[in-house]
């Protein structure tokens, strides 16, 4: 089972080591880590996807909230949200692949942002499960290298 959990947190130094050593202390795995400054230069939030069973997932919630940096903390399952993540993917192509590549970026709905004689840098932007198809897909073409953030996410509309 899969927790989102959108921490926000007072935006000064130590911080995410503090909740990072939380994680490694007790355990607790971090599938997934971004953070970000928000519209108030003093709160930053970090968004954790982390998995495990209910007991530990409660535990996280529990021991982030004992953390003085914590300002807020807001859980979500993973159909409670709209997450997304960024991927940049470098690929090399020749003259048999390049279609494939093409037609793959099409149907993922990705863009090609730069290229050079025989590499091309892929951006997408999407679901996590999404972005990890995209890499899939292009795994047996020929990945050179791979840049993902983490995910973001908030809670769907009401």
């Amino acid at each position: 089972m899969k927790k989102i959990y959108t921490v926000s947190v007072e935006n000064r130094s130590g911080v995410l080591a503090k909740v990072a050593g939380l994680f490694a202390r007790r355990g607790f795995n971090i599938d997934s880590l971004a953070v970000g400054a928000t519209d108030d230069p003093k709160v930053s939030v970090m968004t954790i996807v982390s998995s495990g069973d209910e007991r530990t997932l409660e535990q996280i919630e529990k021991q982030l909230n004992k953390k003085l940096d914590v300002i807020k903390i807001k859980t979500y399952e993973e159909n409670e949200a709209v997450s997304r993540e960024l991927m940049l993917l470098k690929v090399k192509y020749n003259k048999s692949n390049r279609k494939d590549i093409m037609e793959i970026v099409d149907a993922m709905k990705a863009e090609i942002v730069d290229m050079s004689e025989n590499q091309m840098l892929i951006q997408i932007c999407d679901r996590p499960e999404r972005t990890a198809m995209m890499i899939r897909l292009l795994y047996q073409i020929s990945i050179v290298e791979i840049a993902r953030t983490g995910t973001l996410a908030l809670p769907k509309c009401d």
